[in-house]
């Protein structure tokens, strides 16, 4: 997402080539977009059928999604599952289901959970650690964290919902590290966790999301939601993708490799690795605005962020002309800084 301010565009999330498209020009083969974390190979059987643009999604389609994502997520029977048009749609509802709370979001993290929980007129706390979520009524955690890779232990989730009045927990980037996940082992009737289909299964753009917690917030929600809140593709498309186990363990070992590649990339390039998860890297450097604008001018998109200036956070790479050009522009980052400091 891009905001025009003073006549220049201001990046505030990532994956908006429009917005680096004003700033730096078109490049000449397109953009290689490493700014957003989602997987660079995305599920491939997208063909959908005539039907499912023509006709409003059934409740029997929606009733089969959420049997496969409840399975999948291995959902216990005492808790309630409702398919959502990404994470995004839901945080823009949640506050308005919790008004004049304290809310602990432990940060860093993802931009949007202060934005909107401040806009309903919540005090925030900025937790900066997970004790400290303690201090509010509601506590928001990402599990693994974004930007940072963070990982909480079930035991800690759990000790900290004890001593709120709602813990949410958002797990989007949990499909390639279920052992972190909570939702097996739910048990409390105060927590939400939220999961997506976008950065696994690299389909950002289908928009298709899941909240799960006790039947009474799911009606809530599901009620501001909406009906037909999840299109009919993405229904076909969602539910094909989770049931496909040999694409899932298969994509589980190439994220794996891919990995531990670009951690061998940035550390030959000298770059510090502060926090990762399979999907992204998170570096640390004093030359990070340097090394952003160069990378962009060469057609590379990273991640930057306003509040942590020496922060980048760096996606995987999809072909490999890709690879190649990131450790070449990142080369000759280090060629520039280092003949910058003699």
């Amino acid at each position: 997402m891009g905001v025009q301010e003073n006549n220049k565009i201001k990046i505030t999330h990532g994956g908006d080539l429009t917005a680096a498209t004003r700033e730096f020009g078109l490049p000449a083969k397109g953009w290689i977009d490493l700014s957003t974390g989602i997987n660079p190979v995305n599920f491939p059987d997208l063909k959908v059928k005539d039907h499912s643009f023509r006709i409003l999604p059934t409740s029997e389609q929606v009733t089969n999604l959420l049997k496969v994502a409840g399975d999948f997520y291995q959902i216990p029977t005492s808790m309630s599952i409702i398919p959502s048009p990404g994470t995004q749609a839901v945080l823009q509802h949640i506050p308005r289901l919790f008004p004049k709370r304290k809310v602990a979001i432990l940060s860093p993290t993802y931009s949007e959970y202060e934005n909107t929980w401040s806009r309903s007129g919540n005090e925030i706390i900025r937790a900066g650690n997970i004790q400290e979520l303690k201090m509010g009524d509601v506590a928001v955690v990402v599990n693994p964290n974004n930007p940072d890779g963070r990982r909480h232990q079930i035991e800690s989730l759990i000790e900290i919902a004890e001593h709120v009045e709602t813990l949410i927990i958002d797990e989007t980037f949990c499909d390639h590290s279920s052992e972190v996940s909570i939702i097996s082992k739910l048990q409390m009737q105060n927590i939400i966790v939220l999961r997506s289909i976008g950065k696994f299964f690299g389909l950002a753009g289908l928009r298709l999301g899941f909240v799960i917690s006790k039947t009474n917030i799911t009606n809530s929600i599901e009620e501001m939601l909406g009906p037909w809140a999840v299109s009919g593709p993405a229904i076909e498309i969602g539910t094909r993708a989770l049931l496909d186990k040999p694409w899932i363990e298969k994509m589980d070992g190439i994220l794996s490799i891919k990995s531990k590649e670009l951690d061998s990339l940035l550390t030959r390039q000298k770059l510090k690795i502060i926090g990762k998860t399979v999907l992204f890297k998170l570096v640390e450097s004093n030359n990070a605005q340097f090394i952003y604008q160069t990378l962009a001018k060469s057609g590379i998109l990273v991640r930057k962020f306003n509040g942590q200036k020496n922060w980048l956070r760096i996606g995987l790479p999809g072909i490999k002309s890709e690879w190649l050009q990131l450790e070449a522009i990142l080369h000759e980052c280090s060629n520039a800084i280092n003949d910058m400091s003699k």
